[in-house]
């Protein structure tokens, strides 16, 4: 058999990244051994139609992901080497997408932010059974490589692109970095369920749907429909909304708080600064995703293919464009996974043009230009020297301090109730992987402060050997020459007791304090 005679169906240029059959199946193919039943289009044994119950004999074969490819058959898959069976194909693999849905714009919600949203989610043409949350045939499901945090919460997330026959307007500006353009009337759906037995993650609760729309003066509102018990249906919220969760554990049962965010609440988020639309961007959706039609395949390449993007790309230039990485994939560097992370959770606010604040968390932007590390900030928490990211300095590292807290400071501002501990403790990693001075960490105290009816005696401590701690009660900073701790602190009046870590050859320790008051008995 020559090595110019073709495989059978047509001809046509591979596209995509190839399929990964073994050197042993590629010479399989080469002298056509034959799978047993198989239509003759199609019998080489080692190559599996991807979709056996539809025998599609468009002249392209379609394999499944999985296999190794090596060697001999690279080249010959690269060089568009064929051999002869009947007629002519090339190899390519499978679309997630066959083609582009036919899509309304707006769906059943108002063009503007200033008309009346339907009542019920059923009514908003987003599913076409809400009770069995199955999307209409014009909702496109989607993933991203980096999730926003949100306390834990399960998200499935469609959009709906309107298909107008004129091709006017009916597209997606894609950019290969930066934000992406959406035509008005596209509709974007994210649902949130929360898993209600710890034990049995496949318990869950359906808690609420939100929809923003892309508007006819082309910016965005949102909207919210919390879940009825009965799943039902879900109603709109006029207003935001604070609910407690019961989560059972291994242990018990936790409570949990749930925020349901107003229409105003959004905008706070999908300003028109980040582009009105989170999420659905390049370096987001260069991934891969089980599509509904049973093919795994890279987002971009599947919405290229049924033509959602102008301009449209070229499937080679997949490679060259970014993609986020997940905090726990440990084939990406701890600096990349990081940096993917504060994009997705703080990108949106903290840009040009964004919130009031130096440093910017774009994964665009190279990390020299980002004024992250040792980047200088408006609001430094009473922290001497602090930074955005302070190079190896937990204590002084901004960013680090708001994500870990729940109190007033807390970062994002919005929305969140409970602490993300993964993304804490990889901006944690981080942060300690970076070059810098050793740094002392805070004095422990003995007791909390409070209200005290009696006299306490207050100890001070270091993990650190040869520390000397240094402290006051009158409210002023420690300094190297302030008391030495040397002993338990006998308190009976209000006091503020403030300390600090000294030691030759590392970094002070940040100040610390707490503030007794104490209360006579009656």
């Amino acid at each position: 058999m020559s090595r110019s005679s073709r495989l059978s169906g047509e001809s046509g240029r591979a596209t995509g990244t190839p399929a990964k059959p073994s050197v042993q199946h590629a010479l399989a193919g080469i002298v056509g051994t034959r799978a047993a039943g198989a239509p003759a289009c199609c019998r080489l044994k080692a190559f599996e139609c991807a979709k056996p119950a539809k025998c599609r004999r468009s002249g392209l074969w379609a394999f499944r992901a999985g296999h190794e490819l090596s060697g001999l058959a690279i080249l010959l898959f690269i060089s568009g080497t064929t051999f002869a069976l009947k007629g002519e194909a090339k190899l390519a693999l499978p679309y997630g997408l066959d083609s582009r849905p036919s899509a309304r714009a707006y769906l059943e919600m108002p063009e503007t932010d200033h008309g009346a949203p339907p009542r019920l989610l059923s009514q908003t043409g987003a599913f076409r059974n809400t009770r069995d949350l199955a999307p209409a045939d014009s909702l496109i499901p989607y993933d991203l490589n980096v999730a926003f945090y949100s306390d834990r919460a399960e998200k499935s997330r469609w959009l709906s692109v309107p298909q107008d026959r004129s091709a006017i307007g009916s597209k997606i500006e894609f950019a290969a970095t930066g934000d992406w353009q959406f035509p008005n009337g596209t509709v974007f759906v994210k649902h949130f369920a929360m898993v209600t037995d710890e034990t049995r993650p496949d318990q869950t609760r359906r808690l609420e749907t939100r929809l923003l729309v892309r508007d006819a003066k082309g910016g965005v509102y949102g909207v919210t429909y919390k879940w009825r018990p009965d799943n039902s249906d879900a109603d709109l919220l006029a207003s935001n909304l604070t609910e407690t969760l019961q989560i059972r554990t291994s242990t018990g049962v936790r409570t949990q708080t749930w925020y349901y965010p107003s229409r105003q609440d959004c905008l706070t988020c999908h300003s028109a600064t980040a582009g009105g639309v989170l999420g659905l961007k390049t370096r987001q959706l260069n991934r891969d995703f089980s599509f509904p039609t049973g093919v795994r395949d890279n987002e971009l390449r599947a919405w290229n293919h049924i033509g959602l993007f102008e301009p449209a790309f070229k499937e080679m230039e997949l490679t060259n464009y970014a993609r986020l990485a997940r905090g726990d994939d440990s084939t990406r560097s701890l600096e990349d996974r990081t940096r993917s992370y504060l994009d997705a959770n703080c990108a949106y606010c903290h840009r040009p043009g964004g919130t009031v604040a130096y440093f910017d968390a774009r994964y665009d932007t190279p990390l020299d230009r980002q004024r992250l590390v040792d980047g200088q900030v408006l609001i430094d928490e009473g922290l001497d020297k602090a930074r955005v990211i302070a190079p190896n300095d937990v204590w002084r590292s901004v960013a680090l301090l708001r994500i870990s807290s729940l109190e007033g400071l807390k970062m994002p501002p919005l929305a969140r109730e409970t602490l993300d501990e993964h993304g804490v403790d990889l901006l944690r990693e981080w942060i300690e992987s970076l070059p810098g001075p050793k740094v002392l960490p805070p004095p422990m105290f003995s007791l909390r402060g409070g209200k005290y009816q009696e006299l306490v005696e207050l100890s001070l401590r270091h993990p650190e050997p040869g520390v000397a701690i240094r402290y006051t009660t009158d409210g002023s900073v420690p300094t190297s020459s302030d008391p030495l701790y040397e002993a338990p602190i006998t308190l009976s009046e209000p006091t503020t007791v403030r300390a600090r870590a000294f030691k030759s050859g590392f970094t002070k320790s940040i100040t610390v304090q707490e503030t007794f008051v104490f209360t006579r008995k009656r």
